[in-house]
Formats: structure tokens, C-alpha cells, sequence
């Protein structure tokens, strides 16, 4: 009979709901729900991985000369061989590794400018807000690419550089995003609480209001990535970008402004443009699907 009522328990054990797995778990079930997005997270794994492990992959190093000018894909350069001789293969290698350091870092300078700017000005609204939002305004109001390359122009072309002129472009999408959303938590029942508990200003901002504005700022910090690394690829190829001989996926393409290039040496262009492509593409499609995923009202 004992044996009996726990078979009859088990059987009628009530399934296991969504609602009570982690937020962590339920999000990535909705991510991994996104098939592109899945496929362009392992790409994108691989290539930072083989960016990663340049110094030790990499067959030559990527500055000296290793064989004949301009020499097509053979056993011994996969990829063939650049107009002085280095090996495009271990260029490419360290190549995206730098356009991955300078979006990385362009993203991550604009999107704490953003993130500061945008909590000051919706919190504390005023005339902070107007000053704040004015500023934003003035900025995204310039064309984009004509302000990148007049501060490219005006400073000094290198590494360090293009992280800070794309960093201190980038930053006004992301300020208008916080500030919209501070602007409604800020009259929250958890934070007005906050305020009459006696909390401090920054408990409130970095504790209270900042988390709950995380996700809409990784989806946009995506974008804002991919953009970065477009941008360096642009300014790059039109040589105010990171500087010879350090070699960046848009210093590759610098090469394919010769139409010989173009049409006799397709691999002294094509592997770097289409790594750039990869990259974006990845990019965007992890991006669309963290919005899905973060989206309370998303999943399935």
C-alpha cells in the first residue's frame, strides 16, 4: 500500500514551471532559442580565440619578412605573402586582435560616459538635465563620421588614439537610454524607500537604479561594439587609423585601394574583409538576441 502512494505522489508530482528556474538559466534558454545567435557566439568564441593565441599560432611574426613579395597561398604561407614579404596569415592573426581591442575599449570608455552622464541627468532632471541633455544633442547632431575623422585629423594617428576619438564619440546613444530609463525608476517604490531609509546617493544610483538598467545597455553596447570596429576598419584604411606596421584588419584593406590589387591579389583583401564581416555580423546577431532574451515579456 506504501508502495502504492509513493508511486501515486510521483505520478502526480506538479511539472516544473519556467517561472521558477533562475533568471540566469531562463535567459540563456531564450538566447540559445535563437539559432543564428547560438552559431555567431561560437564563431565569434573562435576568432577572439584565435586573436587571443596569436603569439603562439601564429606561424611567423607578423612583422618580419618571411618569403617572396606578393606571394600567392601555398603550403608554406596559407595565405600567401604581402608586397614586402610578411606573412598574411600571422598579420591577419594579430590584426584581429587589435580591431578587437580597440572596440572593446572604445565601447567600454563611451558606455561608462554614457552610463554616468545619462544617471545624472535622469535622476537628478533640472537644470543638470538640460546642460547634460543639450550637450548630448549638440554632439549627435554633427555627422558622425565627419566628427570621427576631424578629431582623427586633428590628433595625432595611432592606437591609443582611435580608442579615445571612438570612445568619446560613441557615448550620446547610450546617455539618451539611461536617462530614459532612470527617468522612470526613479519614482519607483523601491527606490523612493531608498530615499526615505536615508540611503546614499551613490547606494541609490550604482545599487539600486543602475541594475535594473543593465540590459538595455548590453543590447545597445553591442551595436555600439560593432560599430567601433567598423569605424577603426574605416579610418584605418584611410590611413588615420592604427599606423603601419602594426597591422589592424582596416590597415589590410589599406592595399586594396590599387586596382592590381583588386583584381590579381584577391588574398591581400578578401581575408581581412571578410573577417570584418564575421565579426559585425556575429555581433549584431548576438545582439538581437540578448534583446529577446533580457525582454521580460520575450520568452517563450
Amino acid at each position: 500500500m506504501k508502495k502504492d502512494t509513493l508511486s501515486e505522489k510521483k505520478k502526480h508530482k506538479p511539472a516544473r514551471h519556467p517561472a521558477d528556474e533562475s533568471y540566469l538559466r531562463l535567459v540563456f534558454r531564450r538566447f540559445v532559442h535563437h539559432r543564428l545567435a547560438a552559431v555567431s557566439l561560437i564563431v565569434l568564441g573562435v576568432i577572439v580565440s584565435a586573436a587571443l593565441l596569436a603569439p603562439i599560432i601564429a606561424p611567423y611574426d607578423p612583422q618580419d619578412i618571411a618569403g617572396p613579395f606578393a606571394q600567392p597561398p601555398s603550403g608554406s604561407f596559407w595565405l600567401g605573402t604581402d608586397q614586402i614579404g610578411r606573412d598574411m596569415l600571422s598579420r591577419l592573426l594579430y590584426a584581429t586582435r587589435i580591431s578587437l581591442l580597440v572596440g572593446v575599449m572604445a565601447t567600454a570608455i563611451s558606455t561608462a560616459i554614457g552610463v554616468l552622464l545619462g544617471l545624472i541627468a535622469g535622476y537628478f532632471g533640472g537644470a543638470a538635465d538640460m546642460i547634460i541633455m543639450r550637450f548630448t544633442d549638440m554632439v549627435m547632431s554633427f555627422p558622425y563620421i565627419l566628427l570621427v575623422l576631424v578629431a582623427a585629423a586633428i590628433f595625432r594617428p595611432g592606437l591609443v588614439s582611435i580608442i579615445l576619438i571612438l570612445g568619446f564619440v560613441d557615448w550620446p546613444g547610450i546617455a539618451r537610454l539611461v536617462r530614459g530609463n532612470v527617468l522612470g525608476l526613479r519614482e519607483t517604490n523601491f527606490v523612493k524607500g531608498s530615499l526615505v531609509a536615508g540611503m546614499p546617493l551613490r547606494h541609490i544610483l550604482f545599487s539600486e537604479i543602475l541594475p535594473n538598467t543593465v540590459a538595455p545597455i548590453l543590447v545597445y553596447a553591442t551595436s555600439v561594439l560593432a560599430l567601433s570596429i567598423l569605424d577603426e576598419a574605416a579610418l584605418s584604411f584611410l590611413g588615420q587609423g592604427v599606423q603601419p606596421p602594426t597591422a589592424s584588419l582596416g590597415n589590410m584593406l589599406n592595399g586594396a585601394q590599387s586596382l592590381t590589387v583588386l583584381t590579381t591579389q584577391p588574398w591581400l583583401w578578401l581575408p581581412p574583409g571578410l573577417i570584418i564581416i564575421c565579426i559585425v555580423i556575429a555581433i549584431n546577431f548576438i545582439g538581437d538576441a540578448l534583446r529577446d532574451a533580457l525582454d521580460p515579456n520575450g520568452g517563450k
